[in-house]
């Protein structure tokens, strides 16, 4: 089984498990398509993380996260007049690309699980669609549109997305031939070719040719890390996160408060749900705030903070009638969730990203490739818990979830949308495995989101407009600064999960504001 935001990804995964590939070929498969086909969330010039539930229990995480280029200073944005790092063009492209060498370990992890399939059949779909087209989806358009202004001078941009100076519409046919041939050569030389052969150096000349920091040694120097993920005791079962320099805290952090305050004993999808989980956020946003960081430089270990006596604390402070005050979110993110699980029983959670929308804006003209802003995530105060340095890894909203419940189940779900994702992770879980709701319901229902996702910059409480009036107001009258969405708004992101029974039975559920689908056999 395997699902995506958008449905030519779940069917390329699709693809390979009925070929004999395992749930990680078929990602790989699903990664490298959607790369293609949702060009606006996602590219093979961003970030990735793994979470892979293997059939004997261990859970591994990779972290494909690329760090600070060795030029990417403070002085060189200071030296060039520059109070904050630019969210667009060649010095926001600050950070390796690492979502390839993720792949390229899981693929590893695979051969020790009988994986055998080859790249060229895993990067087949991807190859496809770059060369010969795909149609333009509704929010491919929408995007490129409500973007152009800010992206239309970013070097070689308008060349592929605004191709003979139109912005394509929906339905379109899109093609990106030197993304093909990057592809291509992937397959060809294999996945460490990006780094260290002769596709890296084409690479670094693209971006040296936009004006990026980033050189070949940087890139060399990149390896994707295999890690111990992040573990919160639940009363369901054991679930799991990705650890720093990822929000994976937040989340775990999120349903561990939420087990200590009585939720199971509200109405599902009632104001008491909703203020709880919010409130539960807040103080989950405070943790993330005070100590997530790129683990070189963190002085506490996470786990830690995610101990029954730690959780205990911070719960004690939630109150059901009264809204907390709180900061301000982390902003948007620009994002894909995607899973799979085989026959075997091995489940794989992955998100892969560029930040904001279309990342930096920068497409290399000789690669094709969109490269990710992630990097002005950092900060240009060497005080700052988020100080720029060469070598330093950024933060990141990514976080792809996973639980092994005790009634036997295993389950692996996800989000896209910054701040959004640890809100609709606990969302999801919640509603089915604490409430018991079917799981498409958990994904489909009207959702919520404090702070800032992609396309949003406000930091208030937003909800659908699916809700009751009742219950909007009543989060009014404890105090929520509240914003009504649209019945079913992208903006609180694109959800997924899938779920294994015990007996083999497998389970899943798409999210409506996505174009994925759920596909299985």
């Amino acid at each position: 089984m395997a699902v995506a935001p958008h449905h030519l990804a779940s069917q390329a995964a699709l693809a390979i498990l009925r070929d004999g590939g395992n749930a990680i070929e078929a990602m790989v498969a699903a990664a490298s398509t959607i790369a293609v086909v949702y060009p606006h969330m996602n590219s093979i010039g961003g970030d990735g993380f793994w979470l892979i539930v293997k059939p004997d229990g261990e859970t591994v995480a990779i972290d494909a996260c690329g760090a600070a280029g060795s030029a990417v200073s403070i002085e060189a944005y200071r030296s060039r007049g520059m109070e904050t790092i630019p969210f667009r063009g060649p010095l926001a492209a600050n950070t390796v690309a690492g979502t390839v060498s993720g792949w390229d370990m899981a693929l590893k992890i695979s051969q020790t699980l009988g994986g055998k399939l080859p790249l060229s059949a895993l990067l087949a779909d991807a190859i496809h669609y770059a060369r010969n087209g795909f149609p333009v989806t509704d929010g491919q358009a929408e995007t490129t549109l409500s973007k152009l202004a800010e992206l239309k001078d970013v070097p070689g941009f308008a060349e592929v997305f605004v191709p003979q100076g139109a912005v394509p519409k929906a339905g379109d046919q899109f093609v990106n031939l030197p993304l093909a041939s990057t592809l291509q050569s992937l397959a060809d030389d294999g996945l460490d070719s990006f780094y260290r052969g002769a596709l890296a150096q084409r690479i670094v000349a693209d971006l040296a040719a936009a004006g990026s920091l980033l050189t070949i040694a940087d890139l060399q120097a990149h390896r994707a890390e295999l890690k111990k993920p992040l573990q919160l005791a639940h009363s369901a079962g054991t679930l799991f996160n990705t650890a720093p320099p990822t929000q994976g805290l937040v989340s775990l952090a999120i349903l561990g408060l939420l087990d200590r305050v009585g939720l199971s004993d509200v109405e599902p999808d009632s104001a008491d749900h909703v203020h709880l989980a919010v409130e539960a956020t807040k103080r989950a946003f405070g943790l993330r705030d005070q100590f997530i960081n790129d683990p070189a430089y963190m002085t506490v270990d996470p786990q830690a903070l995610l101990a029954p006596a730690a959780l205990d604390a911070l719960a004690s402070g939630i109150d059901i009638a009264q809204a907390a005050s709180w900061g301000k979110g982390k902003g948007p993110g620009d994002t894909i969730w995607m899973g799979t699980c085989d026959a075997s029983g091995l489940s794989v959670s992955f998100i892969q990203s560029i930040y904001h929308e279309f990342g930096s804006g920068i497409v290399l003209k000789e690669t094709g490739i969109n490269w990710q802003n992630r990097g002005a995530s950092f900060q240009l105060d060497s005080q700052h818990l988020w100080a720029l340095v060469p070598g330093k890894k950024p933060f990141h909203t990514l976080n792809p979830a996973a639980a092994r419940l005790k009634d036997g189940r295993v389950m692996v779900y996800g989000n896209m949308g910054g701040d959004g994702q640890p809100q609709s992770q606990s969302a999801v879980f919640t509603r089915h495995v604490v409430f018991g709701q079917a799981l498409q319901t958990a994904i489909t229902a009207p959702r919520w989101l404090l702070g800032r996702t992609w396309g949003k910059s406000s930091d208030s409480l937003k909800l659908e407009s699916r809700f009751p009036v009742a219950v909007i107001e009543a989060l009014r009258a404890r105090g929520h600064e509240v914003d009504v969405m649209a019945a079913y708004d992208s903006a609180l992101g694109h959800a997924g999960a899938i779920v294994r029974h015990p007996d083999g039975l497998m389970e899943g559920a798409s999210d409506p504001r996505s174009d994925g689908v759920v596909a299985a056999f």
